[in-house]
C-alpha cells in the first residue's frame, strides 16, 4: 500500500475554517475542533494510492479533471489525483452543487 503526498489548497482550508468558526460561534468549540481534525484525517485517508474516486459530476470541476468524494453525506471534497500527490482543491456543501 503506497501513500501519496497531500496538499491542501487555500479554498478548501478556508471552507473548513469557516465551518469550524460557525460551529464554534454557536457555542460548540469542542465540536468545531473535532470537525477540523476529522476532516483532515479524511484527507489523509485519500492518500491511499489503491483507491481512485469517480470524476466529479459538477461541470466546472469535470473540466478541471477533479475527482469528487462525499464527506459525511453533507459535503463534497474535490481533488486532483496525481501519481505522487493528492491536491485537495475544494470542500463545499453538497447542497451548493445542485
Amino acid at each position: 500500500m503506497g501513500k501519496r503526498k497531500i496538499a491542501i489548497l487555500e479554498p478548501a482550508a478556508t471552507s473548513i475554517a469557516e465551518i469550524a468558526w460557525f460551529v464554534e460561534n454557536n457555542g460548540l468549540p469542542q465540536t468545531a475542533k473535532k470537525f477540523v481534525n476529522e476532516a483532515f484525517d479524511f484527507f489523509e485517508s485519500l492518500s491511499d494510492d489503491r483507491i481512485e474516486h469517480k470524476p466529479c459530476n459538477y461541470t466546472k470541476w469535470k473540466l478541471l479533471n477533479y475527482r469528487c468524494v462525499p464527506y459525511k453525506k453533507k459535503y463534497i471534497v474535490a481533488y486532483l489525483s496525481l501519481q505522487n500527490e493528492i491536491v485537495i482543491c475544494n470542500f463545499v456543501s453538497a447542497k451548493l452543487l445542485r
